[in-house]
């Protein structure tokens, strides 16, 4: 997964094929400094800044017509604290370089999300997540990040050091300045057992209080127009490693998954009134399989057929009533999706615009094969997620506004506040920030 440009000063797309931009410059800087004088530069010309990782979000998030900065160059560990079990990571590192750095030194995060090709500042500032009873989103494993802001200089934040722009700015999706370090909490490596296994999904909800509860990391997929899911229990295991074996791992992971799911995915786009008896044969495709691995090769999955997505976090004391809503829609509907939904887990967490922010929560994910006509879908499925208070995915495809979004999160006020008196003159603004922050 990476974005795509043609040229230097060409067109920039993102990984979803959905959103593209014409910047007036595309620039690389190699140190926080270069990145800084690229900032007031900007201002100085009168051009608005956006920065963009691998350009995993669906949303516009980070389009500009002004100066995109790409953060290709701004990577690697700058330090290991083994002390204060904490990593500084700059900006530009992809998470599954940073997974890999963490391996061979023995540590690893606590949780992740279930793709790892995003840059850390992409996945944080736009809210990436995992699934986990006890254990938060990415963002919420920040300890410290370095941020350059409209003026161009660099400030260092922490709960001690600028705490209101700590509290914010570890998902502050482009709108406070650009993130240049992140400083991770970590903990010694240690290993996960995986049990995935089909359950219907009336099961699933009947049980989903008591699944949640037995285990750490609690998820599934429920395909549409079949009453069948994917499960996934993950929890820490005294071993041994028992990895997914080669030949296995490609069956499942590869051929099953993105392979024959590919094709199943063109077909369905083709013929779309087959979708239905697709989707059950791609309910049945994946058997019960039970395996011990360090935690990113548990928690991450390849992820090669494209779509595009739209999440939402409801209440999680909400969920089975929202997903037995979202069930009704579709047999109802004469729609035809051909992806399955995605249902995950969070705790409350402390940052401001985090979609976890003071509740627990429960994210469900509705996903398009790209190319597909998705807006029937995704209007329906907004619908419904938002008469529960949902909370759009800063990352993935949504139609609210700031009216909306200063209800369904207490501390709005609070964030556009800050970002009053950081960017006042909107250097880091563009149309979607204006649509969900308002002016």
């Amino acid at each position: 997964m990476s974005s795509t440009a043609s040229g230097k000063n060409g067109t920039w797309r993102n990984w979803g094929g959905n959103v593209s931009a014409r910047p007036a410059r595309q620039v690389e800087p190699a140190s926080v400094e270069e990145l800084a004088a690229v900032v007031r530069r900007a201002r100085e010309d009168g051009l608005r800044v956006k920065a963009v990782g691998t350009g995993h979000s669906f949303t516009s998030i980070a389009a500009t017509d002004g100066v995109l900065i790409r953060p290709q160059l701004l990577t690697g560990i700058r330090d290991i604290d083994r002390d204060a079990m904490t990593v500084t990571v700059a900006a530009g590192t992809p998470l599954k370089r940073l997974n890999t750095a963490l391996a061979r030194e023995g540590l690893s995060l606590t949780n992740m999300g279930d793709i790892m090709e995003q840059t850390v500042s992409g996945a944080t500032s736009t809210g990436t997540h995992g699934t986990g009873r006890e254990s938060a989103s990415i963002a919420a494993q920040i300890k410290g990040l370095e941020l350059v802001t409209a003026d161009g200089s660099v400030l260092t934040c922490s709960e001690k050091e600028n705490p209101e722009v700590f509290a914010a700015a570890r998902t502050g999706l482009g709108a406070l300045g650009v993130v240049t370090a992140i400083t991770f909490a970590v903990e010694p490596l240690f290993l996960l057992t995986a049990r995935e296994e089909p359950m219907p999904l009336d099961r699933v909800l009947a049980e989903f209080d008591q699944l949640w509860a037995e285990n750490e990391h609690f998820e599934f997929y429920w395909f549409p127009h079949t009453g069948s899911t994917n499960t996934k229990r993950n929890n820490r295991s005294a071993g041994p490693e028992r990895p997914v074996g080669r030949v296995a791992g490609w069956i499942e992971d590869e051929f099953l998954s993105n392979g024959v799911f590919q094709v199943a995915q063109w077909a369905g786009r083709a013929a779309p009134a087959a979708v239905p008896g697709i989707a059950k044969v791609s309910s049945r495709a994946l058997s019960a399989r039970t395996y011990t691995d360090i935690p990113y090769k548990v928690y991450t999955s390849p992820r090669r057929v494209r779509f595009v997505e739209m999440e939402y976090a409801v209440p999680r004391a909400a969920v089975v009533e929202t997903l037995r809503e979202l069930k009704a829609m579709v047999d109802s509907s004469g729609l035809r999706v051909s992806f399955p939904v995605e249902v995950r887990t969070a705790p409350a967490d402390d940052i401001t615009l985090s979609t976890a922010s003071g509740r627990d929560s429960a994210y469900i994910a509705v996903h398009m094969f790209r190319g597909t006509p998705y807006q029937a879908y995704f209007t329906a499925a907004e619908r419904v997620l938002t008469a529960h208070e949902g909370r759009p995915h800063w990352g993935k495809l949504h139609t609210r506004d700031a009216e909306y979004l200063s209800r369904v999160y207490p501390r709005f006020a609070e964030f556009t506040a800050l970002r009053d008196r950081l960017d006042p003159e909107r250097l880091f603004q563009n149309p979607y920030l204006r649509r969900v922050l308002g002016e």
